[in-house]
C-alpha cells in the first residue's frame, strides 16, 4: 500500500477499492519485465490508466508509448497503420509509410479494444509476439522490432475465442497476465470521492462554487448502476456543473439527469452479450412453427373428413368445425364491436322464403361433394350472410367465427 499512493497521485486515480489497489499493485510489479499484459473491465472503467503505468515504470520509459484503438481503424487499413506499407502496394499508396510497431521501436503500444481486431491483423500481431518479426503490406522483407505489447478489452475474451471471433493462441500471449478492473458499482465507496473531484476540476475550469449533494442525493448517487462507469459519472456531473443554479443538488435534481434511474432493463455486464434473450426468442419461434405444423396436420384431416362426409349435415358441421379450428371462437369483446350492415346483392341462386332457400341449400351440398375447402368456405360464408340478412354480426356468430375474421373473408371474396 505504501507504494500504490504515489502512484494514484502521480496519474489522477481516486479510489481505495481492494480490487482496484490490487490492479495496481499488478501493474507495478509486472512494469520492470517485457511480459505481455492484457487489461480487462468493462467499458470506462479507466482501463487506459494501466499500460501509463506500467510504461512509466519500465525501463522504455523513455522510449514512445503509443496509444492505438483497434476498433476506431477500419478493417482495410488497419495492416496498414500497424504495420505500414510500401509503395503501390494498394490505390492510394504514393509513398512507403512505417507502421506503429515500426515508430514505436523500444517502446510500448497500448492496443485498446483488441477484441475487435480482424482475424488476419490477429495472425500478423501473433507473430510479432512470438519473434517479433512483421512484414509491410505490399512487402516482402521481414522486419524486427522490439515492442512491448500491453493490451485491453471490454469483451468476454472467452466468448469471443468460442465464437471464432478471436485466436485463442493470441489470447493466451497477450494475457501472460491479466489485469481486472472492477466496475464502478462494485466500489461504492469511491463512487462520491470520484463525485467530489469532479466537481471540484469543473467548479475551477468554470470558475463557478463546486456544487454538493444532499444526503438523499447521495444515496441514489452510491446505489445507482454506473452503466457507463467512471465515464458516465464524469460527464453526469460536469451536466449538473454547468447547468444547476442551485450548488447543492437534491435527490430530485440528480433523477433527471439519471434517465434510466427507474429502468427495469438489465445491463451488460462484463461485455456479455444478451444471448439469454435470443435464446428466449429462439424457443418461443420454434414453438409457434410446431404448432402450425399441428395445425396444417388437423386441417388436412378435417378435409378429409369433409371431402368423403356422406351426410349434408355432417358435412356442414365438421366445415363450422374447420373454420373455429383455423380462426378460433369469437370472444365477447370481439362480438361488441360495430356491426356493419352489408348492402343486398341481388342473386338468382337463393330465394328469400326459408323454403326455396332450404331447397336449394340441399341441392348445392348433394351436387358438388368434391369442393376445394376455399369453395366450401366461400358457400358458407355466402349462406350465413343470407340467411342473417346481411348482418355480419349475426352471420359471425352463426359460422363461430369473429366478426373481423368475417369482414376479412367477405373482403377476400368480394361478396
Amino acid at each position: 500500500m505504501e507504494n500504490i499512493q504515489p502512484i494514484k497521485q502521480r496519474f489522477g486515480i481516486i479510489g481505495n477499492d481492494i480490487h482496484l489497489n490490487r490492479a495496481l499493485e499488478k501493474a507495478i510489479r509486472v512494469a520492470p519485465t517485457d511480459i505481455s499484459v492484457l487489461v480487462t473491465g468493462e467499458s470506462g472503467v479507466g482501463k487506459e490508466s494501466i499500460p501509463k503505468i506500467i510504461h512509466q515504470l519500465s525501463h522504455r520509459k523513455h522510449a514512445k508509448y503509443i496509444a492505438i484503438n483497434c476498433g476506431a481503424i477500419p478493417e482495410g487499413t488497419i495492416d496498414s497503420e500497424l504495420f505500414g506499407h510500401e509503395k503501390g502496394s494498394f490505390t492510394g499508396a504514393t509513398q512507403t509509410r512505417s507502421g506503429y510497431f515500426e515508430v514505436a521501436d523500444g517502446g510500448t503500444i497500448f492496443l485498446d479494444e483488441v477484441g475487435e481486431l480482424p482475424l488476419t491483423t490477429q495472425v500478423r500481431l501473433l507473430r510479432v509476439l512470438e519473434n517479433g518479426e512483421f512484414i509491410k503490406v505490399g512487402s516482402s522483407k521481414v522486419q524486427k522490432t522490439d515492442v512491448r505489447i500491453v493490451a485491453a478489452s471490454n469483451l468476454n475474451m472467452m466468448e469471443a475465442i468460442q465464437k471464432g471471433k478471436f485466436r485463442e493462441d493470441l489470447y493466451y500471449r497477450l494475457s501472460t497476465v491479466e489485469i481486472h478492473l472492477p466496475a464502478l458499482r462494485k466500489r461504492k465507496d469511491d463512487i462520491h470521492l470520484l463525485f467530489r473531484k469532479f466537481a471540484s476540476d469543473f467548479a475551477q475550469k468554470y470558475n463557478m462554487p463546486t456544487i454538493r449533494l444532499e444526503p438523499d442525493a447521495l444515496t441514489i448517487l452510491t446505489n445507482y448502476s454506473w452503466r457507463g462507469n467512471i465515464r458516465q459519472l464524469r460527464n453526469v456531473t460536469e451536466q449538473i456543473s454547468v447547468i444547476e443554479k442551485n450548488r447543492t443538488i437534491s435527490a430530485e435534481t440528480l433523477k433527471s439527469y439519471l434517465p434510466d434511474y427507474n429502468s427495469n432493463f438489465p445491463a451488460l455486464i462484463d461485455g456479455q452479450s444478451s444471448t439469454s434473450d435470443f435464446a428466449n426468442e429462439r424457443e418461443i419461434l420454434y414453438k409457434v412453427l410446431f404448432d402450425m405444423r399441428n395445425d396444417i396436420t388437423d386441417l388436412k384431416k378435417l378435409t378429409l373428413e369433409l371431402m368423403e362426409s356422406d351426410s349434408t349435415i355432417k358435412s356442414e358441421e365438421n366445415a363450422q368445425q374447420l373454420i373455429q379450428k383455423i380462426y378460433g371462437k369469437p370472444s365477447e369483446e370481439e362480438e361488441s364491436n360495430l356491426v356493419e350492415i352489408i348492402p343486398p346483392q341481388k342473386t338468382e341462386t337463393y330465394q328469400s322464403t326459408p323454403s326455396s332457400f332450404n331447397d336449394t341449400y340441399q341441392d348445392a351440398e348433394t351436387i358438388d361433394e368434391a369442393l376445394s375447402l376455399q369453395e366450401k368456405e366461400f358457400e358458407m360464408i355466402k349462406k350465413a350472410l343470407e340467411r342473417n340478412n346481411n348482418k355480419r354480426k349475426l352471420a359471425a356468430k352463426e359460422l363461430g367465427i369473429s366478426e373481423r375474421t368475417l369482414y376479412r373473408k367477405i373482403k377476400q371474396y368480394d361478396l
